[in-house]
């Protein structure tokens, strides 16, 4: 009786894991020199999502060049949408990544949003069901700036089947963010004029923001010399937005769902936050539905 009771209570535990609530063995941001001393590391695969062009003119040995924009498309006119599961499975497998490889991301940091499209192709890879993912801090331009080794020479990786368990919540529609004000914490990561309303991108219909929506900046993730501020230092922000209940849902969102990814990408690789998920249509298709609540 006692060993049946045991056993109940571990099956219970294993149900009462978030969706979210992966085993991050990879440490979530990388230094340059950690990146360095781990090249010939087998689980390793690098991903360029610079444009082919500027992978050409140099990148790091035995990175792989999947452009960003086979990561994220434009819907009608949403922009930076998720493309179909077949077309991603495609990608990750034409890049030689498995579903347990350790994959980290280089990217442009320069201008700031570029820096986005890292953070937005790691949260696709958690989707995919690629738990070990990393950013490389400081992007290629560190890299550069510290005249660590540099390659010409296009990398063929070795194409594989892609076939990995997909975490399907961790992107949510308009819908499911609708019925979730008042009980879920709504993160807005725009700067704070755009949250208090006074300004707005060209193509964003509208000024404002989703009713009960709290702000945590994307500026705030970064020193001055635009890498990411100590683990404590954002877990200190994390939760005086967001609260410190590990456990409570988040739905972060910001024009388009692309630099909304940053935070969420921390929060739940790096500071234990369970159930972390994003807006894809964020409030570029939000202020296009007038029934939509919105505040001020």
């Amino acid at each position: 009786m006692k060993r049946r009771s045991m056993l109940l209570a571990v099956v219970m535990a294993a149900l009462l894991l978030p969706l979210a609530a992966w085993a991050q063995v990879l440490d979530p941001v990388v230094s340059t020199d950690w990146l360095e001393k781990n090249l010939g590391n087998a689980k390793l695969v690098m991903v360029d999502v610079r444009k082919v062009e500027d992978y050409k003119a140099g990148h790091i040995p035995g990175a792989v060049n999947v452009f960003y924009g086979t990561w994220a498309i434009k819907k009608g006119d949403l922009l930076n949408e998720l493309p179909p599961a077949d077309d991603l499975a495609d990608a990750i497998g034409g890049a030689g990544i498995a579903a347990d490889s350790w994959v980290v991301l280089i990217g442009n940091t320069a201008p700031p949003p570029a820096r986005f499209d890292m953070t937005r192709v790691a949260w696709t890879l958690k989707y995919m069901g690629v738990d070990q993912v990393a950013i490389l801090d400081g992007g290629q331009e560190k890299w550069v700036k510290e005249k660590k080794a540099l390659s010409q020479d296009m990398v063929r990786p070795k194409a594989r089947p892609f076939k990995g368990k997909m975490n399907k919540g961790l992107f949510v529609s308009k819908a499911y963010v609708a019925d979730r004000l008042g009980k879920a914490v709504i993160v807005d990561v725009r700067a704070p004029a755009a949250f208090e309303g006074k300004e707005k991108l060209p193509f964003v219909p509208k000024t404002g923001r989703i009713k009960g929506a709290v702000n945590l900046p994307v500026s705030a993730l970064y020193t001055p010399e635009g890498l990411y501020k100590s683990k404590d230092a954002l877990a200190a922000l994390a939760s005086k937005a967001a609260g410190t209940d590990p456990g409570r849902e988040i739905i972060l969102y910001c024009d388009t769902g692309k630099t909304c990814t940053s935070w969420a990408f921390v929060m739940s690789s790096w500071l234990g936050y369970r159930d972390v998920k994003i807006y894809d249509g964020s409030f570029m298709e939000w202020a296009k539905d007038s029934a939509a609540p919105m505040e001020p």
